[in-house]
């Protein structure tokens, strides 16, 4: 099997997946699929793919779900593959987090060049672990579980979304601002009120002591650490 860079193809249409396939595996490209939204984000958390090529017509989630989904732990590129051509589609994809968005019917040709520049675009990019540990919480990527000593634990979207990317920078401070900007988007970056709420679920929710925290840290006027395991 090819090792070049791998793509992961998220279309219910098994003849264009298999159009795409042929052609990207022509190129040496390691090709994975995924024929629904839930099976394309367990495969992107699983194999942490170079790229992303997303239909937005698709079974269970709509393609806009998925990339909302993925942008809350992942910043693969994505090109956005879909019959949907009006600007609106587009714009609410674009701003959604999608790195290209090129309309079915389309050339081969182009689309292989658009797979190109997005892999230069993606190059550098950390690999994600498909689960994170931290003590006894358990934050599974692929299937967007959380745990703690092996009980499963129910979050909200934007829960799930927080601790998610504090889980991608373990140890690490990350800024209100930032959480803000990638989970809330850019227009709220000053809505810290919104983050302090979500955040005090959490403790909650994972049996967290702000006075004595086991997992989720507050750094004072910054934003927000998960602790590293000692």
């Amino acid at each position: 099997m090819s090792q070049g860079p791998s793509i992961l193809l998220i279309d219910d249409e098994a003849q264009i997946r298999k159009f795409l396939r042929i052609a990207l595996s022509a190129q040496d490209y390691r090709v994975l699929e995924a024929a629904n939204g839930e099976e394309g984000l367990a495969q992107a958390a699983l194999h942490n793919p170079d790229v992303v090529v997303l239909d937005l017509g698709l079974p269970d989630l709509d393609g806009q779900q998925v990339l909302r989904g993925l942008r809350e732990w992942s910043q693969v590129p994505v090109l956005v593959l879909s019959v949907r051509a009006s600007e609106g589609e587009k714009v609410l994809a674009l701003d959604g987090g999608a790195n290209d968005y090129v309309t079915k019917p389309f050339g081969i040709q182009e689309f292989l060049a658009r797979v190109r520049v997005l892999l230069r675009q993606g190059q550098g990019r950390e690999a994600l672990p498909a689960s994170i540990a931290c003590g006894a919480l358990n934050i599974d990527l692929a299937y967007r579980r959380v745990t703690v000593d092996g009980s499963e634990v129910a979050l909200t979207p934007k829960e799930y979304a927080v601790l998610a990317l504090l889980g991608q920078h373990l140890g690490r401070v990350v800024t209100q601002q930032q959480l803000l900007r990638e989970i809330w988007g850019p227009s709220h970056i000053g809505d810290s009120h919104y983050l302090r709420v979500v955040v005090g679920h959490l403790r909650q929710k994972l049996g967290d002591d702000p006075a004595a925290p086991r997992y989720l840290i507050t750094e004072a006027g910054v934003g927000y650490r998960l602790r590293e395991p000692a």
